[in-house]
């Protein structure tokens, strides 16, 4: 069946949504094929029409929640003061609280690597962009690639940290963040 084909897309969105609800009940390494393909009213073998393994169902499930994180840091304006987080990033810790169970289980020690890559790669190529558009703040000689990869690993590291600590809020994470990038050489 054509990925494009209508029933493929519905099958692929329920398998999704039953992966999401699956790993908001429990921690996904313990989760089965089978037990998604339970939730989402498939037989097992479909699911292995769409998706080689679980992690990979896992990475493809998660993938809106890594366009929301990737889009808020995007937006972040790299010359704001230092005295308050900008709201893009304000915005980006209150998602990620909003979901914190699935955030932590998602990139906690039995979560999905996977899942963990593609979030530091869609912030790394998101930051790269922005930097390439010419805002870039003072790097000192880093290559580009480098200091991309380097921020975005940083708010990966936080974005887990907020997930799994679940006490602070959104804007004080959002504050100590951004203090944070901006007391990093080569950022303002």
């Amino acid at each position: 069946m054509p990925a494009d084909d209508p029933r493929a897309r519905r099958t692929r969105a329920s398998l999704r949504a039953a992966a999401l609800a699956l790993a908001g009940e429990g921690e996904p390494a313990t989760l089965t094929l089978s037990a998604v393909a339970q939730r989402a009213g498939v037989n097992r073998a479909t699911v292995y029409l769409h998706y080689p393994d679980l992690d990979a169902l896992f990475a493809d499930a998660m993938e809106d929640a890594v366009a929301t994180v990737a889009g808020a840091a995007a937006l972040c304006p790299l010359d704001a003061p230092r005295g308050g987080a900008p709201a893009p990033l304000v915005d980006l810790f209150e998602h990620v609280c909003a979901h914190a169970d699935l955030y932590r289980r998602m990139l906690g020690p039995q979560g999905s690597a996977r899942f963990a890559t593609r979030l530091r790669e869609a912030l790394t190529e998101a930051l790269v962009e922005r930097f390439s558009a010419g805002a870039r703040p003072s790097a000192d000689g880093i290559p580009l690639p480098v200091h991309a990869a380097y921020l975005a690993g940083a708010l990966a590291g936080v974005i887990a940290h907020c997930a799994a600590d679940g006490t602070r809020s959104a804007a004080s994470t959002a504050t100590a963040t951004w203090h944070l990038l901006t007391a990093t050489p080569g950022t303002p």
